[in-house]
């Protein structure tokens, strides 16, 4: 492609800014989280095998190395409730869980040694909250199969597990839970009593899996209000992915934020997916509800997790620049899916760079505002009136030649620029900003269009 064809393109291509916006109805918990979510998730490395070790040093790293950055959430994924889970997989042969008399699992204390007494998380939520941190944990939707087995009483009500749970629409993919069934008596009470304890442990961050596809309203519902019984101040993440477009004004109204794809790995051809689920979801983005593009697969991943041997993250630079780039620009939840202890220079170099995180937690107006033969380009303002642009080639064959007019955004005539991963580089365009983007890569630049000096 010729710079003169993408310019002659530029005034005919439509943008997201055109869609009318579905609007949330503002409630508390939007408050909870203003900007996206941003942290560190196990489930990329350690899969449902994770210690406590692992969790404090991860934990350390990122009070030590990351926090400044604004990086605040420690979240440990699935099944922290089973003794001898596996890596590649799950252990659905004899699995050990752990629960508690009122079928609510519990922390495996040989992996958790601190949970033992009846503590639960209370102890490692303690550790990660006096390193100025948050603290996360993952859970599948429903109640527990064994509860069920076992006829487990619900706490607060005079039902028992048998009495609440139904064999429809299981998770087709762990046969742990079975689902609860929101129109019996004690339904709302079973996940009262279990955000309750979460809540009692110290917990800020709920993951909810098999939530979201198919979209299970009933228990969504029942979360949200279990959740805002307790009085604390815990955000609703639902999963996984894509959770239906015509569900999207109900979870905006009940989570802080939803998947919008399935598990997302160090593959180019899922990358390549998020352009077109986040042109279709940025209309739902607002403060305190965020469509989530899932855990950024870089970094150290695969040590033992559910997917892949121990590896660091597969893409090139260029696409994990891309990757960064395109969450950051189109405001989703950021969680880092890789050991932060065994983090290389790459990896830093995306997670310690302050205007890229600012471009996520701070910028407004974001839309799509031009797509053309692989050619992406996105639009956002910072807070001082400054402009960010991301162009991106996702492409498969060679460097492309890309020439914005600088009248689509917003701009005119001459105006300086930062080339923002490469803070050495201080630019000027005049009329277009030209560049040769390269395959699967980006240019993210900053727009010095504020009044402030520079």
């Amino acid at each position: 492609m010729n710079y003169k064809h993408l310019l002659l393109l530029a005034a005919f291509v439509p943008s997201v800014h055109a869609i009318s916006q579905p609007s949330a109805v503002k409630q508390d918990f939007h408050k909870w989280a203003k900007t996206p979510p941003m942290g560190w998730n196990s489930g990329d490395c350690y899969g449902p095998t994770v210690t406590e070790d692992e969790v404090k040093a991860n934990a350390d790293y990122m009070a030590n190395n990351l926090k400044v950055y604004g990086w605040e959430y420690v979240v440990v994924d699935i099944r922290w409730y089973v003794d001898n889970d596996k890596a590649h997989g799950y252990n659905e042969k004899d699995p050990a869980f752990c629960m508690d008399g009122y079928g609510r699992f519990t922390p495996s204390v040989s992996r958790f040694p601190s949970a033992s007494n009846g503590v639960g998380f209370k102890s490692l939520a303690d550790y990660i909250h006096s390193k100025g941190l948050k603290f996360g944990i993952h859970i599948m939707r429903g109640i527990p199969k064994l509860a069920v087995t076992k006829n487990t009483p619900i706490l607060g009500s005079s039902s028992f597990a048998k009495d609440i749970y139904s064999t429809s629409t299981l998770c087709s993919w762990l046969g742990d839970m079975y689902s609860v069934d929101a129109s019996k008596l004690g339904a709302q009470e079973y996940y009262n009593s279990l955000m309750s304890l979460y809540a009692s442990w110290g917990v800020d961050f709920i993951k909810v899996d098999d939530l979201s596809r198919p979209y299970h309203s009933d228990e969504v519902e029942l979360i949200r209000k279990a959740i805002d019984n307790t009085g604390r101040k815990i955000v609703l993440s639902t999963s996984p992915g894509e959770t239906p477009i015509e569900s999207g004004s109900h979870v905006a109204n009940h989570a802080n934020m939803w998947r919008i794809i399935d598990d997302f790995w160090d593959s180019w051809p899922q990358v390549k997916e998020h352009f077109a689920l986040f042109e279709k979801w940025i209309p739902f983005a607002g403060e305190g509800h965020w469509p989530d593009g899932d855990m950024l697969p870089i970094g150290k991943i695969g040590i033992r997790a559910e997917r892949g041997n121990s590896r660091f993250c597969q893409l090139t630079k260029d696409e994990q620049q891309t990757l960064m780039s395109l969450f950051a620009i189109c405001k989703s939840p950021l969680f880092i899916g890789g050991d932060l202890p065994s983090s290389n220079e790459l990896t830093l170099s995306l997670v310690q760079n302050r205007q890229v995180v600012e471009i996520n937690q701070h910028s407004t107006g974001n839309k799509l505002v031009l797509k053309d033969n692989g050619l992406y380009v996105w639009l956002a303002s910072s807070a001082n009136g400054d402009k960010f642009v991301a162009i991106f080639n996702s492409g498969d064959n060679d460097t492309q030649q890309a020439a914005v007019q600088l009248s689509l955004l917003g701009i005119r005539g001459k105006v300086g620029a930062l080339d923002l991963w490469d803070s050495s580089r201080k630019l000027s365009f005049d009329g277009s900003i030209r560049a040769d983007i390269p395959k699967h890569g980006v240019k993210l630049f900053r727009l010095l269009t504020s009044k402030a000096k520079r």
